[in-house]
């Protein structure tokens, strides 16, 4: 016999009673009955789980063990039915939209943009440093939209089937440790960062080639480059053993300065992708407009995006 889920309900309920009896006439049972099925639920579990007395039952160590798994496994059994239920009785086109993203404040606030938008769509996330694999996820039908980029006018992920739309395009900045001699000015040009080690997110698009070819028209070639996760990046930069490079919409953070980089060498443009031939016109119509409204919020929240956007005379 193999343990089942009745097994721990009348395990749950003999405790609860405090006698066989009593458990018994509870579950509708006879006491003989209840007492064979005891004993062998004790055999599959490898000793006794209660304790007979002339005042009932109580727990054994082994019992308490099991009893103290029964508090977390079976309420949570009844959750995972109470919503199976109401998963199955909700209308399909409602069912999940499920989104990836490269790693930035985007994804985010697009999943916050459309839990109002869509309160009953079921949002799942997929966070990636690759393009290509996005592309290839939405290619193999694993994934509904994609947030990618790509460096100024570069070509999107190719894939057969799928469609990109641009959501907006920013300028590349660059991160400073807040107490960098160039902290406090309105904008930085490349060749005063020419003697500095640089950090930034990994990514299989053209953009470290095209910084490189940048720092080639300023004048030098950037001394080392780490590649590494968001985390690292900003560590790298607040102990000042690295400047980074960051989309312009990159949040407020303790200890580091955004600042834009002089006449806009590197550019950054944000995509939303879907298979054209699986997702439906509406619902991407959707979830596009979303997405441009959440960059427009999080630009927002950047003071030196919002001022690079005034002195640009942006709208």
């Amino acid at each position: 016999m193999e343990l089942e889920l009745r097994h721990l309900k009348t395990v749950r309920a003999i405790a609860d009673a405090g006698s066989l009896t009593r458990a018994a006439t509870a579950l509708g049972l006879a006491q003989p009955a209840l007492s064979a099925q005891l004993k062998r639920i004790e055999r599959v579990l490898g000793g006794e789980l209660f304790e007979r007395g002339r005042h009932g039952v109580r727990a054994t160590a082994l019992g308490e063990l099991v009893l103290e798994r029964t508090r977390v496994v079976l309420p949570a059994v009844t959750e995972l039915q109470q919503e199976a239920a109401r998963f199955a009785r909700t209308p399909r086109a409602t069912a999940c939209l499920r989104l990836g993203g490269t790693h930035g404040p985007l994804l985010g606030a697009l999943v916050d943009r459309l839990a109002d938008a869509l309160p009953d769509a079921r949002v799942t996330t997929c966070a990636s440093w690759s393009e290509r694999q996005l592309a290839e996820l939405l290619a193999e039908g694993r994934l509904d939209f994609a947030l990618a980029g790509t460096c100024g006018s570069a070509a999107p992920p190719g894939a057969e089937g799928l469609q990109w739309r641009e959501i907006a395009v920013d300028p590349v900045f660059v991160m400073l440790p807040e107490k960098h001699a160039l902290a406090t000015a309105p904008d930085v040009d490349l060749i005063e960062l020419a003697g500095e080690e640089w950090a930034c997110v990994p990514g299989d698009g053209c953009f470290g080639d095209c910084f490189t070819a940048s720092c080639a028209r300023a004048g030098f070639t950037p001394h080392r480059v780490y590649e590494t996760d968001t985390a690292s990046v900003v560590h790298l930069v607040q102990v000042g053993r690295a400047v980074g490079l960051c989309r312009a919409t990159f949040p407020a953070t303790p200890g580091v300065v955004t600042r834009p980089l002089r006449g806009t060498p590197l550019a950054w443009r944000h995509l939303l992708g879907w298979h054209g031939g699986t997702q439906d016109a509406d619902t991407a119509a959707t979830v596009l407009a979303q997405a441009r409204m959440a960059h427009a919020g999080v630009a927002a929240r950047s003071d030196s995006y919002t001022e690079w956007l005034a002195a640009h005379r942006v709208p």
